[in-house]
């Protein structure tokens, strides 16, 4: 059977904010472009022996195992008893020299990062993330705040978290657009508050059976070429004088 680039890869259900589940349709082209933005933007850091923490139900899994695909890493597997966060996390990630991981702030809550010596690079992403949190991590290992909705193949951008710092969600990955605009879609200002859409090579197709709602978050992008489109996220976010962008909250 012949594999295109607009193929469907998967179909991962995601209830976002209104707990009705909906089935994004990811495209093969999308995962690919995916790998290769984590190539481009991640290629200095280690990451040769990547933990696989995320279900396959969740699609960070996705995230994990690309970035093991595309650097011929090893991709760390473990029982749902060993990834406890805690001390079984903690033996496992010690056990198997992990140095590459991605954890939701509320794992990382249950870490201690005196406790993970070999871990060199954190990515963390799923949730809203606070320097009280994540300053004791920042000593001799980078760490990276990731912002993506599953509708753009898991990651439109990624920050890296620098102390004394606005807590920010990056420049857009590689091949990414990211627009700031009112409610009349027209871009706001540096540092005025506004919804997030996202255009580029990670937008999924749309939902499964659900054209109505396709249509209606997946619009045409007046800023990109002829019938691109763009992802409305439903994020009130603003860009900092340097060209990073600022979470602020659900619209």
């Amino acid at each position: 059977v012949a594999v295109l680039p607009q193929n469907a890869a998967y179909v991962i259900y995601t209830s976002g904010s209104t707990g009705r589940p909906k089935g994004v349709l990811v495209m093969h082209r999308s995962v690919v472009h995916l790998a290769y933005s984590q190539r481009r933007r991640l290629e200095h850091l280690p990451g040769s022996r990547v933990l696989q923490f995320a279900s396959l139900s969740f699609d960070t899994s996705v995230w994990e195992i690309v970035m093991g695909w595309i650097r011929g890493a090893t991709l760390v597997l473990a029982s749902k008893e060993q990834m406890m966060p805690g001390d079984p996390l903690t033996a496992l990630m010690n056990h198997e020299q992990v140095d590459i991981a991605t954890l939701p702030p509320s794992a990382l809550a249950a870490l201690h990062a005196a406790s993970l010596p070999s871990l060199k690079v954190l990515i963390s992403a799923g949730e809203a993330l606070s320097m009280a949190l994540v300053s004791p991590w920042l000593d001799g290992r980078t760490v990276i705040n990731g912002y993506g909705p599953t509708e753009n193949t898991v990651g439109a951008a990624i920050g890296e978290i620098a102390r004394n710092e606005t807590i920010n969600i990056g420049p857009a990955l590689p091949g990414v657009s990211l627009y700031v605009l009112d409610t009349a879609l027209q871009p706001v200002p540096v540092g005025v508050a506004g919804e997030l859409f996202i255009s580029g090579s990670g937008l999924a197709r749309g939902y499964l059976d659900r054209p109505a709602l396709t249509a209606e978050r997946f619009l045409p992008n007046p800023f990109g070429p002829p019938a691109s489109r763009m992802y409305r996220t439903g994020d009130l976010v603003r860009y900092l004088p340097d060209g990073r962008i600022e979470f602020v909250g659900r619209a």
